[in-house]
């Protein structure tokens, strides 16, 4: 104990280790995040094999030859995919087709079956896999089971949850089964703040639900899951940023997130829309209208790289696609490589380099723009 080493010289305490003694706590609690964020990040690359580095070469060679000669060429599999595992949800957030129940497709949850295909097909050369598209996915029943197989196949794994049932029994499966990247939202820290955006939520209980996994997590002495609070920036909370980080040291949460909201009806403005112009993805004309800050450029390097599929096996662009309209495949009736590789693919790959503002969900997407603050 550095207590026992402080010793008296000349009936007084050596200054020098007095003050690293009452340093110390305070040089923990900053290195704490850090080292967090170290850890993830060697977890992170021991997933790395020959065969997912080849491929990630292929597809970045190739993404990069496609933008200078405006051709859609592709080489690869997907570096990453979403699988949204049901698109069911207990939050009426009011951004969200899940919360505000708009959805033009079925509910329903994904297949074991589908999903262990999938992975089946793509496991070697896939990297990075989120649990995570629409709805929540701790509704689904064998969730924590469909994370486990994708985790023993040593893909990293993650998931965006709002932690509502990270009840005790819950949070130490979660721990249990390999998950690498538990990210919570939380939009307030204070129960009115909070259920502002995330409307029939109960801010206690996300808080439960962190406490839950962090206990566990030091009990099984795992390093897994990462766990971030995310904290969507909008106008009627932005004022608890500061707030919020202190709360995540005192649970110990690995890391905090602020992020910029899509606002899907943004052009006249919206309530939802933060003061603060570093945390918002528009900007206001002279005329009271808003506008984009992204330049809605000729590439997008998700069209390469990344993917989501829905739980009923349709193989979709990206997650600006709520509602499949650009349904590119069907994981249920084809095999992952013919629908990556085939014709759909790469008509949708050429549209994107000849003009893509002719794509419909394009215009309201912030790939480019700092979405993280």
């Amino acid at each position: 104990m550095l207590s026992a080493c402080i010793r008296e010289e000349n009936g007084f305490f050596s200054n020098e280790l007095t003050i690293m003694y009452f340093l110390l706590p305070s040089y923990a609690n900053l290195l704490r995040p850090v080292i967090a964020r170290l850890r993830d990040g060697i977890n992170f690359t021991s997933k790395l094999t020959f065969r997912r580095l080849w491929n990630a070469g292929q597809v970045l060679g190739s993404y990069w030859v496609s933008k200078l000669t405006k051709k859609a060429r592709h080489r690869g599999l997907p570096i990453s995919i979403s699988f949204e595992p049901t698109t069911s949800c207990n939050l009426r957030c009011p951004e969200c087709p899940s919360g505000l129940r708009s959805f033009t497709r079925p509910t329903g949850m994904l297949p074991e079956a589908l999903f262990r295909k999938t992975i089946d097909e793509l496991h070697q050369h896939l990297l990075y896999l989120i649990f995570y598209f629409q709805g929540e996915p701790y509704l689904h029943p064998q969730f924590l089971q469909l994370v486990k197989y994708a985790a023993g196949k040593g893909i990293y794994t993650a998931t965006s949850t709002n932690a509502h049932y990270l009840d005790d029994a819950n949070a130490r499966k979660t721990v249990e089964s390999g998950l690498d990247r538990l990210i919570i939202s939380i939009d307030g820290t204070s129960q009115e703040t909070y259920q502002a955006y995330r409307i029939g939520g109960k801010l206690e209980k996300v808080l439960e639900g962190t406490r839950n996994v962090i206990r566990w997590k030091k009990q099984l002495r795992s390093s897994t899951p990462h766990v971030i609070f995310q904290f969507l920036v909008v106008r009627p909370n932005e004022h608890q940023i500061g707030e919020v980080k202190r709360l995540a040291k005192e649970l110990g949460v690995d890391e905090v997130k602020l992020k910029t909201a899509q606002i899907y009806d943004y052009r006249d403005g919206s309530p939802l829309i933060p003061t603060l112009p570093k945390y918002a993805r528009y900007y206001a004309n002279p005329d009271g209208t808003y506008s984009i800050k992204n330049r809605l450029l000729n590439h997008c390097w998700k069209m390469w790289h990344s993917c989501v599929l829905t739980w009923d096996g349709k193989v979709l662009p990206c997650c600006f696609d709520k509602d499949a309209h650009y349904q590119l495949g069907d994981a249920r009736q084809q095999s992952f490589d013919e629908v990556w590789k085939g014709p759909a693919y790469t008509q949708f790959r050429q549209t994107l380099i000849h003009s893509r503002n002719e794509v419909e969900m394009c215009r309201n997407c912030t790939e480019g723009t700092q979405v993280w603050g």
